[in-house]
């Protein structure tokens, strides 16, 4: 598929269809409209003019929302700025479909049915600056998603449940990058390095996630209280989901002290107490059973001993 549509940025020049006709020769009539319809059709294609059945064109904006749509239309105008097709059914995208629109500004995908993008889609939108893929069903956000795609200012990525994990170099080279949007997923942990390589980031939307506030959160929590002044977050929605002793409590309320177990470190003392409790246990539990089995064999014999009285 994405040869197939990178073949179709090759159209054929107006030169190239006069250079096909009968030539010399006396004008035929038929061969006259053929060669008008022809070059009228190269010329419309050469603009980038046409547009996709039940999508809206004008002004190098293609609509094609809320059309109930299962598939990516074929075929945009080349000079395609910005593309809308939200509100549908698509449930993939086709590689290198993107190919041959390179002055793609904006690209809305929110609102469809989208499990995972294909690697290498973004490649040649170099001019991409605005993506939503919002209210889809992404499950992870690999480390090439949005490789190449280094004019992004904006990404939405929430109100996708099943999003549970974002790769820590998701976002690598993404400098221009300000606002970005993961809340309302299914994330748990986000790492350090997904982040910390956008200078340029201005607004993050995390609220609405089941976090874990464990030691591992911890470096995130630091940065993040480091930048709250520059970077504005949802902090009154991100709460955190466990461990049981934080939940429920608000994710930047948490400072170095609710850590501090993280950095508990156990001395010769504290090695040689715990080695001699543990003794101590074995040889308690060892005399246990010894005197649980003699208490057993004791029962034991009494009981036989009393039958044969009977007896």
């Amino acid at each position: 598929m994405g040869s197939l549509q990178h073949c179709r940025c090759q159209l054929p020049k107006m030169g190239d269809t006069w250079a096909q006709l009968p030539w010399p020769g006396p004008p035929q009539p038929a061969m006259l409209l053929v060669s008008l319809l022809l070059a009228t059709g190269v010329m419309r294609s050469d603009a980038g003019s046409s547009c996709p059945v039940l999508c809206t064109c004008h002004n190098q904006v293609v609509d094609c929302s809320s059309q109930r749509l299962f598939s990516v239309p074929p075929d945009l105008p080349m000079d395609t700025r910005n593309l809308s097709l939200a509100h549908n059914r698509i449930s993939a995208v086709p590689p290198g479909y993107l190919t041959c629109y390179m002055e793609l500004r904006v690209l809305d995908l929110r609102n469809n049915s989208l499990m995972e993008l294909p690697p290498g889609l973004f490649l040649h939108a170099k001019r991409l600056a605005h993506l939503d893929l919002s209210y889809n069903n992404l499950s992870h956000v690999p480390a090439d998603m949005f490789r190449e795609a280094h004019g992004l200012v904006h990404i939405d990525l929430s109100h996708n449940p099943w999003l549970r994990r974002v790769h820590p170099q998701a976002f690598q080279g993404l400098v221009q990058l300000r606002d970005l949007d993961l809340s309302y997923g299914g994330l748990a942990f986000l790492s350090l390095e997904a982040l910390e390589g956008l200078p340029g980031l201005v607004t993050l939307q995390i609220g609405g996630n089941p976090w874990v506030c464990g030691c591992t959160m911890e470096p995130l929590l630091k940065w993040l209280r480091n930048r709250i002044q520059r970077c504005t977050a949802d902090s009154q929605l991100a709460e955190c989901r466990g461990p049981p002793e934080v939940e429920g409590a608000p994710l930047f309320s948490l400072t170095e002290e609710s850590f501090k177990a993280c950095h508990l470190t156990l001395t010769l003392d504290d090695y040689l107490f715990i080695a001699f409790v543990g003794f101590v246990v074995s040889i308690a539990s060892v005399a246990t059973n010894f005197l649980l089995g003699i208490t057993a064999n004791c029962c034991h014999r009494w009981s036989k001993a009393s039958e044969e009285e009977e007896i």
